[in-house]
């Protein structure tokens, strides 16, 4: 659908710091290309994904995509050398627009010095850092530098506002857009009690939380086990590059899981699964929207031990749960363990209740089609067109701003 209130040619920058950001940032570049057809241009950088749809992106990400603090300091002189590479580049070309997306050590960087040389050049933030659980001053200091911001879950708009930060609009999480991959078809998900239960089993993507959590994880699938009186289907996905680990950790479980490897494969016992033992983090979010009750739980580094002991006395944190549906909802449906509380006595009781048909397996499977209503964008609208949206008004503003001021 053509876009009737930008008559003229529009420049869009965007900035991204890593694959993440790439495949939010190739979407958006297909929506507003649907609506401005050959009158929209890009400029800034991006991955393979953005190139493919026209950016002559200024660098290789993979410069700007490192974790921990160890990389990041290892090649913090190249990523600070990207930083002022990007802000000149980004005000010479003067785009209508700046669009920033996720990875805020970087992309917050340039926003910032793009604001104080071209104050005219209007900021949209795509993606919010997670103010309403780290750090919550980050929200009102970014009013500074970003005009508009677009929000993946649809309690940030109203945590910026109470904590005075940027305008914030809910445009939707990628997942939403993933539900035909993650919902089961008929005959999928067989009814519990017509055959062997499915359990996933989901220890986590990082090596840190493969040895933390992995042992206790074991114990509690040969308790639920020995429950089901060995009636338990398990299936644990791994990513490749903790494969042969992890069948070295399970080799000792008296009962085995099957290993599924790929996305595909995954994706496919997502939609067989009828409950889930998981590490926190997006998984959980991937199993509320496939409609899969779960126990979840984690175990933190010592850094950050540490920072709850002084969360108690500063307030560091500002949640009551660490997993993203639980926050999305506003109380706590999805039982959660952490640290000296992750135990296999505690997590095999939750999945066994889990694994049967009743008042708490139904609370929890009602509170996630709750999430899901609330997830909903109105009128079938797709992600990367919500995001689009408020892009194209921004652009529109601003040129009529230029019109009424004559340049």
């Amino acid at each position: 659908m053509r876009d009737e209130r930008i008559a003229t040619d529009v420049k869009v920058g965007l900035v991204v710091g890593e694959e993440s950001g790439d495949f939010l940032g190739s979407a958006l570049m297909e929506a507003l290309s649907s609506r401005l057809g050959s009158r929209v241009s890009y400029c800034g950088v991006g991955g393979e994904r953005m190139m493919a749809r026209g950016l002559d992106s200024l660098f290789d990400i993979a410069d700007t995509s490192v974790m921990g603090l160890s990389a990041v300091l290892a090649r913090l002189p190249l990523i600070i050398k990207r930083v002022h590479q990007t802000v000149a580049a980004i005000v010479a070309a003067n785009p209508d627009v700046l669009v920033i997306i996720d990875s805020p050590d970087f992309t917050h960087a340039v926003a910032k010095r793009v604001r104080k040389k071209a104050p005219h050049i209007p900021i949209v933030g795509y993606v919010s850092p997670s103010v309403w659980a780290w750090r919550p001053g980050r929200a009102s200091k970014m009013r500074a530098y970003v005009d508009e911001l677009l929000a993946l879950l649809p309690f940030e708009p109203g945590a910026h506002e109470s904590l005075g930060g940027p305008r914030t609009h809910y445009v939707g999480h990628p997942l939403i857009e993933r539900l035909a991959e993650l919902r089961p078809e008929a005959g999928e998900r067989a009814d519990l009690g017509t055959g062997k239960p499915v359990l996933l089993v989901l220890p986590g993507s990082r090596s840190s939380e493969i040895e933390r959590l992995l042992p206790a994880f074991g114990e509690a699938v040969a308790r639920v086990s020995e429950d089901c009186q060995g009636e338990v289907e398990i299936l644990l996905p791994a990513v490749p590059h903790l494969l042969e680990r992890i069948r070295s950790e399970i080799a000792s479980w008296p009962i085995k899981p099957q290993i599924v490897e790929g996305e595909a494969a995954k994706l496919a016992a997502f939609r067989r699964a009828h409950a889930a033992l998981a590490a926190s983090g997006t998984v959980t979010l991937q199993l509320a929207i496939s409609g899969v009750p779960m126990v979840v739980a984690y175990k933190v580094d010592w850094f950050f031990r540490r920072l709850k002991e002084l969360n108690k006395v500063i307030r560091i944190f500002s949640l009551t749960s660490i997993v993203l549906p639980n926050i999305i909802l506003g109380r706590n449906v999805i039982p959660e363990f952490l640290d000296e509380d992750v135990t296999a006595e505690r997590l095999a009781l939750e999945i066994s209740r889990l694994l049967q048909e009743g008042p708490y397996r139904k609370a929890q499977t009602d509170g996630l089609a709750e999430l899901d209503r609330i997830m909903r964008l109105p009128d079938g609208q797709s992600q990367s067109e919500a995001a689009a949206e408020v892009v194209l008004d921004v652009i529109a503003r601003q040129h009529q701003r230029r019109n009424t001021s004559g340049s």
